[in-house]
């Protein structure tokens, strides 16, 4: 049976569904338990937020079309993948102010469990130097910017359930710069397919970055939680995170008032760039693995932030084109996306949600002959070139 596509929203025309409910039933010649329901959420801060809500007949997961197409809490029966954020959302848009003072504004609306960071900037806050004002606020505006268009695809040849959507983010005078994506996963997988093409939208060259903002917290990230990776070369941030050098990969209980600790890495690829990194509990029973090619996202950044439950304990595991210190920083050291007028760049990213020890164990196994093509190097302090701080 032939491909059936449902446009969900499409600025263009004027197309714009509020609610589509799709299941098993509708498809002929697709396994049963599956379904797709498109809805838009009121009330409070979630006023307006649309959703579409995927449950491929295992694995079931939000992709926020409102909110730069992210990822919410994936679940597999009981386990769940994602973290508690101090924040409850869905947050629409409207109500985070990005360009508020600090250039933090952007953690009002921050409790996805996987959020693109870019495309002009996807870093710490930047501030002009002679005017103080915000140049670049916290980790850019791609994830607060709603689907400019969005549909759903059910396949059945191929076994699979796809959003697609188009983002743009432009200023005029300055960039036009869009994010086309699809997401995809397949009937009974535990399984999410990312695959991104940053576009240069204007007649002129330009420059972009992406970060994927990958968050985990209870339960998975329980007391001795790790994360395994085929390490190339690994620095920490700054002085605080050089201070905890010793366990950069480890994870304690919750410790109410602890600071974050940032440490970056590049890590091994196979012959075709293909990497893979994992975070699992400590009983190496459960854990989510990101695989994606080195040769389009260079740079790995593991954020700790271990605090207490109720302030937001969560761990970022993060794939970038850059690593996310200020954006003159990164530009000066060459770390942005290069894009000629009318270019594009793709970027693919894979998630997988692990819930067996055999799981585990297999991925650890792919981890450790990747690592075989070099030992890592591990500095115990910030390095020039890596860190702005």
């Amino acid at each position: 049976m032939a491909a059936k596509t449902w446009q969900l929203t499409d600025v263009s025309d004027g197309t714009f569904v509020d609610h589509l409910e799709v299941s098993s039933q509708d498809i002929a010649g697709t396994p049963d338990g599956w379904s797709v329901t498109k809805k838009t959420l009121r009330g409070g801060l979630s006023d307006g937020v649309e959703v579409v809500e995927i449950n491929n007949g295992k694995l079931s997961f939000g992709v926020l079309l409102t909110r730069g197409m992210s990822l919410t809490t994936a679940t597999i029966g009981n386990q769940s993948f994602g973290w508690k954020s101090p924040v409850q959302g869905p947050v629409h848009p409207k109500y985070v102010p990005l360009n508020e003072p600090s250039g933090l504004g952007w953690l009002d609306g921050f409790d996805e469990m996987m959020v693109r960071c870019g495309l002009e900037s996807n870093g710490a806050p930047e501030f002009d130097e002679d005017t103080n004002n915000l140049k670049y606020p916290l980790h850019g505006r791609i994830g607060n910017k709603p689907a400019q268009k969005a549909a759903l695809t059910i396949d059945p040849e191929a076994g699979t359930i796809s959003i697609s959507g188009v983002v743009v983010e432009t200023r005029f005078h300055f960039f036009k710069l869009s994010l086309e994506t699809t997401i995809t996963t397949k009937f009974g997988d535990n399984a999410i397919a990312i695959n991104d093409t940053v576009k240069n939208l204007s007649a002129s060259p330009a420059e972009a970055q992406v970060l994927y903002h990958a968050n985990f917290g209870d339960p998975l990230l329980d007391a001795g939680a790790k994360v395994v990776a085929p390490i190339n070369e690994l620095v920490p941030r700054n002085d605080h995170a050089a201070s905890g050098i010793e366990t950069w990969d480890s994870y304690q209980a919750a410790q109410p008032g602890f600071e974050e600790q940032v440490y970056f890495l590049t890590c091994l690829g196979d012959d075709d760039d293909n990497t893979e990194i994992l975070l699992k509990n400590a009983h190496s029973t459960q854990g989510v693995s990101l695989g994606y090619k080195t040769s389009e996202l260079p740079c790995f950044s593991v954020w700790k932030n271990t605090t207490a439950l109720e302030d937001g304990f969560v761990t970022g595991i993060e794939p970038g084109t850059n690593y996310p210190n200020p954006r003159t920083y990164e530009g000066e050291q060459g770390r942005v996306l290069k894009l000629d007028p009318n270019g594009s760049a793709s970027l693919g990213l894979t998630m997988r949600f692990l819930i067996t020890d055999k799981q585990v164990s297999e991925a650890e196994g792919r981890i450790a002959v990747l690592q075989t093509k070099a030992d890592p190097i591990i500095h115990a302090k910030p390095q020039k070139g890596w860190c702005a701080r």
